[in-house]
């Protein structure tokens, strides 16, 4: 209950706050600790008096800030935070270990812990096992963090892009967004060599180069949404495929990255792109339970043929 938390515990737990969220005001730090605003006041005066220097500022750009050169004390887990980062490690990136970026960075957090909760967050690690995901394509640490530094300044960028076949091309882009999607990483971004919005697979990006030129985002932008609205679109290879069932039935079987889906008549219609025709027949339209027929494109059609008469050969009699 809040009333068993003691005074320090709530004054540790402001300087926590504070430490990760400069300019927090007085009204948001008495809400994160469940208690009144002009308590919130008297347990930054506590970090004061403790000698730990935190200034306040009225105004939209106020709020508490710890001073410079601060030194605050070692970050601690308790047990269940531990075993939940080593669980979201394993889960994101299976095939971590002490060889790899990201097992020694987890090895050094657990060494780095208190005895009692670092014996348990190891066996854990030592013990629990997760399948890789062979869809999964992690980027270039580097290149990541000059996208994702450009994204928070809001500058234009040059990417350097090698594309599935193995062509290299310079596109000038707006970043918007870095959004990893089933163990991928794209950048949303609007395109100034197509003039359009597209997605870009972070791993084939080579080299970033921010540039002068500032931008603005889409007002109410939300990237998730936005990224999955793209995917299905700009690709090399069109499609079109009726269905013959209503939108509401065939919606839930149709990812975003298929295209956009529309009702026609009793019906739907579904309208996108592809870059694989074959794994666009084979992985999600044969899913989808309803009949129906490709209208189009040519590539996508044949890719439907090929596979339709593939399984008609697994049973046909002999």
């Amino acid at each position: 209950m809040p009333s068993e938390i003691s005074p320090t515990a709530r004054a540790l737990r402001a300087l926590e706050v504070l430490q990760t969220r400069p300019g927090t005001t007085a009204n948001e730090l008495a809400d994160r600790l469940g208690v009144t605003e002009r308590a919130a006041r008297r347990y930054v005066e506590i970090l004061r008096e403790a000698g730990i220097p935190v200034s306040s500022a009225r105004g939209p750009h106020g709020g508490y800030r710890l001073g410079r050169g601060t030194r605050l004390p070692p970050v601690t887990f308790t047990q269940t935070e531990a075993l939940g980062l080593v669980m979201a490690v394993l889960d994101g990136h299976p095939d971590a270990d002490g060889d790899d970026l990201v097992g020694a960075a987890l090895g050094k957090v657990i060494r780095a812990l208190p005895e009692d909760v670092g014996r348990q967050a190891a066996l854990l690690r030592e013990h629990a096992s997760a399948a890789p995901d062979r869809h999964a394509a992690r980027p270039d640490t580097a290149v990541t963090s000059d996208l994702v530094a450009a994204i928070a300044v809001r500058r234009r960028v040059l990417v350097t892009y090698r594309g599935e076949s193995g062509s290299e091309w310079v596109a000038e882009v707006d970043p918007w967004a870095v959004v990893v999607r089933y163990g991928r990483w794209y950048l949303l971004c609007h395109s100034h060599r197509a003039g359009a919005t597209r997605t870009y697979r972070v791993d084939r990006v080579l080299a970033v180069e921010r540039t002068s030129q500032a931008f603005v985002p889409p007002v109410d932008l939300d990237p998730v949404a936005a990224l999955e609205e793209h995917l299905g679109t700009g690709w090399r290879f069109t499609t079109r495929v009726v269905f013959d069932a209503p939108l509401a039935d065939v919606a839930p079987w149709v990812g975003a990255q298929m295209g956009r889906l529309e009702a026609v008549g009793d019906g739907c219609v579904l309208v996108g792109s592809t870059r694989n025709p074959a794994m666009y027949a084979q992985e999600w339209l044969a899913s989808v339970p309803h009949p129906f027929r490709v209208e189009g494109g040519p590539e996508l059609q044949e890719a439907v043929r090929a596979l339709a008469e593939r399984f008609a050969a697994a049973v046909r009699d002999t």
